[in-house]
């Protein structure tokens, strides 16, 4: 996808152009009018009116907002799974479930399984709440063994609890809006690795805008060392998503804020002397300390039960999956409030 803005006269204009699909956003209505005119004589268009759909996105729209969801998707999903039926799970991944390279047999044909975690990597861009499963899942492709392709199809029996589920971003009459973001790490989560599992989420006010699950590159020998790690992937979130508010000329109240349940690996961003047990820590981790002294970032703690970044490193029980789901600005458009 291609992004470009048009800005003069005082009037923005935001492009997104995918192929021969295009997206024009604005607040200014007789600019949008013009461009599309404009454009039209140059090319031959074909004009859809307000956004509805577009890859697979449903998009609606109410006074408190926006959602997006990929309700038509999901539900083709699960049709072409044979899961259509089936009994509906509250979560997308057992809680304490182990999953290894060497547990289960082989699966005699690894395509269907596959096939099914590219489609649900797709359904992630709405979905934060099957963001962990599907990246540990996804882990296995090289050699796909029984026990990954039944907890594959335990997410397709959660999708069948809410297939409208999807992000609602707000509506916020406050100017300027503020960055947040929450930071969290299962250290050495990986049975065949022992490597961490790093989970971050950034909030501009209170709307969801990203995300992330993964397996941290390397081992880190304590648990305050693999929560710096993320705090430093989240800080390089943060700062990249200010970047591109500044082009959608989108004020941010600075300094933004990341919360972090590890007391340690807070002192550790805060501390400007690094000792020696701190040096074997990469060099460039340290961009947390240097976001911290210039103003852009503050660290915050926050309790482990209140860390909303908890749901992407590990499988939750159904009451605290659901309680920090409901914080993340998910729901689903077919649902009454």
């Amino acid at each position: 996808m291609a992004l470009n803005n048009l800005q003069g006269n005082g009037v923005f204009l935001a492009l997104l152009v995918y192929v021969d699909d295009i997206i024009v956003a604005t607040i200014n209505t007789s600019a949008l009018t013009k461009f599309i005119t404009t454009l039209d004589a140059q090319f031959k268009l074909k004009d859809l009116g307000p956004l509805h759909f577009f890859l697979g996105l449903e998009i609606a729209r109410c006074p408190q907002g926006i959602s997006v969801s990929q309700r038509p998707f999901t539900i083709q999903l699960l049709k072409d799974s044979g899961c259509l039926g089936s009994k509906p799970v509250s979560t997308p991944m057992e809680p304490n479930i182990k999953l290894s390279t060497e547990s289960g047999d082989l699966l005699p044909n690894p395509t269907q399984y596959h096939s099914l975690i590219g489609k649900l990597l797709y359904l992630t861009i709405t979905r934060p709440d099957i963001s962990f499963a599907v990246n540990k899942l996804s882990q296995f492709l090289q050699s796909p063994r029984q026990p990954h392709l039944t907890a594959a199809t335990r997410i397709l029996h959660y999708l069948k609890n809410s297939p409208g589920q999807g992000l609602f971003f707000h509506a916020s009459s406050s100017s300027p809006l503020q960055l947040k973001a929450f930071a969290d790490a299962d250290w050495g989560a990986c049975l065949d690795t022992r490597r961490s599992i790093s989970g971050y989420c950034v909030f501009l006010g209170k709307s969801l805008i990203s995300w992330k699950s993964k397996k941290q590159p390397t081992v880190s020998r304590s648990s305050a060392e693999a929560e710096y790690r993320v705090m430093a992937n989240a800080t390089c979130e943060l700062t990249w998503v200010i970047s591109i508010l500044k082009d959608f000329h989108t004020n941010i109240q600075l300094p933004s804020t990341l919360f972090c349940d590890n007391s340690v690996a807070i002192h550790i961003s805060e501390n400007p002397v690094y000792h020696e047990r701190t040096k074997h820590v990469e060099i460039d981790c340290h961009i947390v300390r240097e976001k911290i002294t210039n103003g852009t970032l503050k660290m915050n703690h926050v309790s482990s039960k209140a860390n909303l970044a908890d749901i992407l490193t590990k499988p939750l029980f159904p009451a605290s999956f659901n309680e920090i789901l409901s914080k993340m600005g998910v729901r689903d458009l077919y649902t009454p409030p």
